[in-house]
């Protein structure tokens, strides 16, 4: 049986306005093998074909996808390719004259997923919910939006680099939140403050400004 929890979230540029949604508490993860044993039960498939099959089936999207389609898996869903820059380089400028991005600064930077209606409504038919004990932990709220981002600055004038979790002690966000919020901070050059790296290596450091030629 899932639990969930209801957890409060504050409404994007609505500092006061807080709701409350439901949260699926998620105890772990599982991977191919394991779901290829599972399946191995009800079927006639080996564990070794299931994996075999899966693999291929990822390799066949992926080349489909980097040839410019998206795929969709019936009674699964739409996958399809995210374009964006690679590290260290800067967004293209739509000024006259601004900074233009080639086929050399882009790269193939996330695959989004959009599920069938049928898989959600498989996945509702096998679960059965009940409410937990256990609390979800809450950001802070001890500073302003607009305290945090000088926290962020401030930091930066005294340290080469920041990472998520230098900004979580920092503001007493947790870390999905302290995330998605130095993102926000990195896509506004006002902020003065930009990104290197990607993945788990990614961290925040001052942004440099170009001066331009007279």
């Amino acid at each position: 049986m899932a639990e969930y929890q209801m957890q409060e979230l504050t409404l994007p540029n609505e500092e006061d306005k807080k709701i409350l949604y439901p949260r699926m508490k998620l105890w772990g993860q599982v991977d191919l093998d394991y779901l290829a044993s599972h399946i191995n039960y009800a079927s006639t498939f080996t564990p070794g074909d299931i994996v075999g099959v899966t693999k291929a089936l990822t390799q066949a999207i992926a080349h489909e996808m980097a040839e410019g389609h998206s795929v969709k898996i019936d009674g699964l869903g739409v996958f399809s390719p995210s374009l964006g820059l690679r590290d260290g380089f800067e967004r293209e400028s739509a000024e006259p004259g601004g900074q233009k991005r080639n086929v050399m600064s882009i790269c193939i930077r996330n695959i989004n997923f959009r599920a069938d209606k049928e898989f959600i409504q498989e996945t509702g038919r096998y679960c059965r919910l009940d409410r937990s004990k256990w609390k979800f932990r809450r950001s802070s709220q001890r500073y302003p939006a607009e305290q945090r981002l000088k926290l962020a600055q401030n930091y930066l004038e005294q340290h080469p680099l920041m990472k998520v979790s230098d900004y979580c002690e920092l503001t007493g966000l947790l870390r999905d939140a302290a995330a998605r919020e130095l993102k926000r901070w990195a896509e506004d050059p006002e902020t003065g403050i930009d990104y290197t790296g990607r993945g788990s290596h990614k961290v925040y450091i001052k942004r440099i400004i170009q001066q331009k030629m007279p």
